[in-house]
């Protein structure tokens, strides 16, 4: 589908900068999943080239999430050309509207949106093409006339909420809230001496403690598989582990289509050099796991589990000590911890980024409601949080995700 770029909804100087661009600048709205498989290498050679490089945006993740986590969306891909050349990609849904939650309108949202763990989700444009990009993907889903949610967005720097605030001066009702945080390491200019010797001393003697009894009692290996071959087997050990440690509450191996999701992207993520699962094994026993990711600078930690039967010794402090001196090891600047509030990362980083969403609705009746409606939908499903079970409550949040796609 090709978006034809016009200045109907806009006045002002934001009309006249898409009157002078429309000669040059054309919008494809990518909504079909073969066309989205054309795209890989066009799509990471221009994220390469944008401020919001990152893990999470390649083609790798998001074509992967599509094909098994999309559920009942729709794809609304919208991609910007500037005389022929590719400048911005905006990688987004439309969600339908579902069993799974009260709100009766469909919607734009981020693809990779959801439980599967997406950080740092935006607008990819080239650099330079910043102010014009983000005008252009304004007009395009302003025509789509629909809610807009984009959430596990970065607070700050992010294209995101300029889109959001250029609809604002639209006329669109926008809201922006922080919801989250990921917390990470920089590992810049320092040793890994050097950052043991920065944490709280109780939790770098605990660590140290931890590792000694180790060597001492068993025969210590510490492997990281980062090949073909290696993989399939260390990403089973790391479902078993994590599935033996969280047993029904785990979020992340729980459907099958989350563990398709991983045996596909693994696999991707091994072809381009990305993986990193790392095994911790006593007496030959595979005792603890951790699933990281490196792209570019960043070193990411995306999962773990642990044998509970060795509780008592620690092994997912140790882990995780271990797979934070291997990023130092690697010459990482970054040692990225993701969302989440958890004490234990608080102990290990030191670096805080706030994580959030922006909301937008279109400027009429319609979207008063829509808005409305949304409050009311957060409202229940907070509500159902806490008077269900959560294993009923998963399961509802969950149902748009298990529709998989060839």
């Amino acid at each position: 589908m090709h978006w034809t770029l016009g200045v109907r909804d806009w006045s002002g100087p934001l009309g006249a900068v898409l009157e002078r661009e429309r000669e040059v600048v054309s919008v494809e709205v990518v909504d079909d999943t073969g066309r989205l498989m054309e795209l890989r290498e066009e799509w990471d050679d221009l994220l390469a080239e944008s401020e919001a490089d990152g893990l999470f945006l390649t083609w790798e993740w998001l074509s992967t999430w599509w094909r098994h986590l999309g559920g009942d969306r729709r794809l609304f891909i919208a991609v910007v050309r500037h005389r022929g050349e590719l400048v911005a990609i905006a990688p987004m849904t439309v969600r339908p509207p579902g069993l799974s939650s009260v709100l009766p309108f469909p919607a734009l949202e981020f693809m990779g949106t959801g439980s599967i763990g997406s950080d740092y989700l935006d607008v990819i444009i080239r650099r330079g093409h910043e102010s014009s990009a983000m005008k252009t993907i304004a007009e395009c889903v302003s025509g789509m006339n629909r809610a807009i949610e984009l959430e596990q967005i970065k607070i700050g720097g992010c294209a995101a909420l300029e889109v959001g605030r250029l609809l604002g001066r639209c006329g669109w009702s926008v809201s922006e809230e922080e919801t989250n945080v990921s917390r990470y390491i920089d590992l810049t200019g320092r040793s890994w001496t050097d950052y043991l010797g920065s944490l709280g001393a109780a939790h770098r003697y605990n660590f140290k403690r931890r590792l000694r009894r180790l060597r001492r009692e068993f025969k210590v290996r510490f492997e990281a598989s980062t090949t073909e071959e290696d993989r399939g087997p260390a990403l089973g050990r790391l479902i078993a582990l994590h599935r033996a440690r969280w047993r029904e509450f785990t979020r992340a191996f729980h459907t099958p289509g989350h563990v398709r999701f991983h045996e596909d992207f693994t696999r991707l993520a091994c072809e381009r050099g990305w993986l990193r699962i790392f095994t911790l094994w006593l007496d030959d026993e595979a005792v603890a796991a951790l699933y990281a990711l490196r792209y570019g600078k960043v070193f990411s930690f995306y999962q773990s589990g642990f044998d509970p039967a060795y509780a008592k010794f620690s092994t997912g402090l140790v882990t995780m000590g271990l797979a934070i001196e291997s990023a130092f090891e690697e010459g990482a600047q970054e040692f990225d911890m993701l969302q989440g509030l958890e004490q234990y990362k608080e102990r290990w980083a030191d670096r805080v980024r706030p994580l959030g969403r922006v909301e937008c609705y279109p400027p009429h009746l319609r979207g008063l409601i829509y808005r409305r409606a949304m409050e009311l939908s957060r409202a229940a499903r907070r509500a159902a949080r806490r008077v269900l079970p959560r294993t009923i409550a998963d399961r509802l949040a969950l149902r748009r995700e298990r529709v998989p796609r060839s």
